[in-house]
């Protein structure tokens, strides 16, 4: 099994509070909402960054790939720190890695990829990444992560 992913090898963190209704019958958040941890941390760094205009911009990003790995189990009302780096910017994608942390721990409770691939509004075609969202995922890319071409 690979190494647990550790707080230090992530340049951004978002603390998501986890709500009562996140836990399932056997009383720990359930899998879906580890997912939407992930949209959050992503799209609310975008968002942030000026990155990304959810509402009337013209390119888009979409999820064409995700994954979770759980590692333990996190609960309501623990708060989660969520850890966000970008593993391979490519043209018109970006494969963003994550981890969440439960809050103040070092070593995940969680880790994954997110695809997002930035197309068009109006096309729904890929298209090159504007500037000002190229340098935002720049931001938090970790240059020894890119694989090989």
């Amino acid at each position: 099994m690979p190494d647990t992913p550790q707080r230090e090898h992530y340049p951004h963190f978002q603390r998501i509070g986890t709500r009562w209704k996140d836990n399932d019958i056997y009383g720990h958040v359930n899998n879906v909402e580890y997912y939407s941890y992930f949209d959050t941390v992503i799209n609310a760094y975008l968002i942030r960054c000026g990155a990304l205009d959810i509402h009337g911009g013209d390119v888009i990003g979409v999820c064409a790939e995700s994954h979770c790995r759980f590692l333990d189990s996190l609960a309501f009302p623990d708060a989660v720190d969520a850890g966000l780096r970008v593993a391979h910017l490519g043209r018109s994608s970006v494969r963003y890695e994550i981890a969440l942390f439960r809050e103040d721990a070092d070593a995940a409770a969680a880790s994954g990829w997110f695809v997002h691939v930035f197309v068009d509004r109006a096309s729904r075609r890929p298209c090159a990444l504007p500037a000002p969202l190229r340098d935002a995922l720049e931001a938090i890319r970790i240059p020894d992560m890119e694989s090989p071409s």
